[in-house]
């Protein structure tokens, strides 16, 4: 049975860092966390620095960094493997989507351009991005021709995209969401098609084919831009967006502020006990830089910023972890 309970830490950020954001990214390389890219006012990007994180000691650095360095954008995702940190598509500051695949080498402060152009996954922004010990995958978001429901994955031991079968009719595109690699399947978890979606998707790589799942249990409302984490053979989600804004990306939609956690043999959703209404809990929110790592020897989700539902946009960092 999926663990029922978890704890939100809010930690102290004892220098000033990149501030409030959202449609931004984060990863975590050790003891560090690496955020890129996002916005303070709709769809401008703020800046290009990449800023670091020591989850140790609370303190924010800007790294000093050589090679190719990325423009700024929103709607970014970030990944890594090893003490490489990947960096992928997004939106610029003409509203241009972008298709670039960067390398950030965490031992030297070191940007590649990996791959761009006619390689790699098409242009988009608002997709999903996560990773195994070998490869970092991409799926959906916004394409240039309307949502997108295709799958590749950067293998970055060969250096090369392996591009797999897109979703069926049952998949259709979509922006924001849940990606995770668990009991060797790749998953996705709702998102947004023009309406929130509540629907659970598996690509089985061994053989090259995509399967819908019907779930059970305490099964959370349909939502997108949410936090996703998994563990072992569970996946968690936290927050999103469950009623979009008539504004459309300038406006706030209903957020929520729960966490859900899906045991992916079972297809079980079941309601996490995590101090929701407490003070040191995120609340409601979408649209956050998020991560799977350690803190104190416990895995869990690291969550930094995001939009508001008055649509102000945060800067805080939290750390889930579940417990028995």
């Amino acid at each position: 049975m999926a663990p029922t309970n978890g704890k939100w830490i809010k930690i102290d950020q004892k220098t000033t860092g990149p501030g409030a954001r959202s449609s931004h990214a984060i990863t975590i390389v050790g003891r560090k966390a690496y955020a890129f890219g996002g916005e303070f006012s709709p769809r401008v990007p703020v800046d290009n620095e990449l800023h670091v994180f020591d989850l140790e000691e609370h303190i924010w650095t800007v790294a000093t960094v050589s090679g190719d360095v990325p423009p700024p954008r929103v709607g970014v995702t970030m990944a890594s493997v090893g003490q490489i940190v990947y960096v992928f598509g997004g939106r610029d500051s003409e509203h241009k989507e972008l298709n670039e695949l960067y390398s950030f080498d965490t031992s030297i402060n070191e940007w590649t351009l990996l791959s761009g152009g006619d390689s790699g996954p098409p242009h988009r922004s608002y997709h999903s991005t996560t990773a195994d010990d070998r490869r970092v995958y991409i799926f959906g978001g916004c394409g240039n021709s309307g949502r997108l429901n295709d799958l590749w994955a950067y293998d970055t031991v060969d250096g090369k995209w392996i591009e797999y079968p897109a979703g069926g009719e049952g998949l259709q595109g979509r922006g924001g969401p849940g990606l995770a690699v668990a009991q060797d399947k790749i998953w996705v978890v709702y998102g947004f098609t023009g309406m929130e979606m509540d629907d659970v998707h598996y690509l089985d790589p061994a053989q090259n084919k995509w399967a819908q799942v019907e779930t059970r249990g305490e099964k959370p409302t349909a939502r997108s831009v949410f936090c996703t984490c998994a563990i072992g053979k569970y996946v968690y989600i936290y927050g999103g967006e469950v009623d979009p804004s008539d504004l459309g990306h300038l406006g706030a939609g209903k957020f929520a502020g729960e966490v859900y956690v899906l045991d992916m043999e079972e297809l079980e959703w079941r309601r996490v006990e995590d101090g929701l209404g407490l003070e040191n809990h995120p609340g409601p929110r979408g649209w956050c830089a998020f991560a799977v790592g350690r803190k104190g020897g416990e895995l869990g989700l690291l969550v930094y910023g995001g939009n508001s539902p008055t649509n102000d946009r945060l800067g805080d960092i939290y750390f889930f972890a579940p417990c028995e």
